[in-house]
């Protein structure tokens, strides 16, 4: 059983004046600014390896500078428990979210995927893939449903005794389908939906640690990846959402023009528990829909999000 660490916050506190100065503390997981107390004018150095969170007023002016903001300690508790579990998860997500602000998107996705392929080969990874159990009844192949009616293209996910979990088969008849639609001028709309309670509940796990060598996932994922050809229709993708919005099936929804939702819809990025960053397009489509620290926050945390009518006044995915 998991010992309980006591989590004080102090102890990860860093003085921005002095980053990159020399000074001591850069061999740990994170750090945190408490920005109740931080001076006004302080100017902050090259921003460290490792994620930098600020704690409390988000108004300041440095706050927009750090990785993510938290409002309260117990926020930051939890961030640091997540976080010091797969620090080298965390600190590859937070670096490539620094870096990915302002690229073309193609370029984005290209570095996203060698960022995930480089956390393939982690020994967090490894860690987590001994530790998990197989199914012992693994769910039947899932299938696209495409149909062309005048210029929309319907996109279903027809998966539904898997929560549309996007095994293989899945992903690539997505791809085809988003190539048809990147490739036809005359198709204006992309209506993409979901069979069954859930929209996704993500990459089917059973698939995860199939391809071991990081360079050929990557290769892989450059030839098969749906959010490549979404991308570029991205301006007509229309997308519905019911119930789990889990990562890849998030990370595609992100990219639309337009994004509705039931009551019941909760939204999640759970990969970094798996020592991994989102790798279908997430750390590109999430950040550019909710801002970079939003995301951060989604990522580091693997907290849900509800699309409850509470949340509305502080909507993730506003239509």
């Amino acid at each position: 059983m998991e010992q309980a660490v006591l989590i004080r916050v102090q102890d990860f506190l860093i003085d921005p004046a002095q980053l990159w100065t020399g000074g001591s503390g850069y061999g740990q997981p994170l750090g945190l600014v408490d920005l109740d107390v931080c001076p006004q004018n302080v100017q902050l150095g090259v921003l460290p390896p490792f994620p930098l969170i600020g704690l409390g007023d988000p108004a300041h002016p440095v706050a927009p500078s750090l990785d993510a903001i938290v409002e309260s300690a117990a926020s930051a508790e939890a961030l640091i428990r997540q976080i010091t579990r797969v620090p080298r998860a965390a600190a590859v997500a937070t670096q490539l979210l620094r870096n990915l602000e302002g690229l073309p998107t193609m370029r984005a996705l290209q570095l996203e995927s060698i960022c995930y392929g480089l956390l393939q080969g982690s020994a967090e990874h490894a860690a987590w893939l001994a530790a998990r159990s197989p199914l012992r009844h693994p769910a039947a192949p899932g299938r696209v449903v495409v149909e062309r009616r005048d210029a929309e293209l319907h996109v279903l996910l027809d998966r539904p005794t898997a929560l549309n979990a996007i095994d293989r088969v899945l992903r690539d008849q997505l791809y085809e389908a988003f190539t048809v639609a990147a490739l036809d001028p005359q198709v204006r709309s992309i209506k993409l939906r979901a069979a069954g309670p859930a929209f996704s509940i993500g990459g089917d796990l059973e698939e995860f640690g199939t391809t071991r060598d990081p360079a050929t996932a990557h290769l892989i994922r450059s030839s098969t990846l749906p959010a490549v050809p979404l991308a570029r229709r991205a301006d007509i993708l229309d997308v519905h959402v019911q119930g789990a919005c889990v990562g890849a099936g998030l990370e595609m929804a992100a990219f639309a023009s337009r994004v509705t939702a039931t009551s019941n819809a909760w939204f999640q990025l759970p990969e970094l528990a798996m020592g991994l960053i989102p790798g279908a397009g997430g750390c590109v489509s999430v950040p550019r829909r909710i801002g970079r620290q939003r995301a951060a926050l989604m990522i580091l945390s693997g907290r849900r999000v509800s699309a409850a009518p509470t949340n509305i006044s502080s909507p993730i995915f506003p239509s």
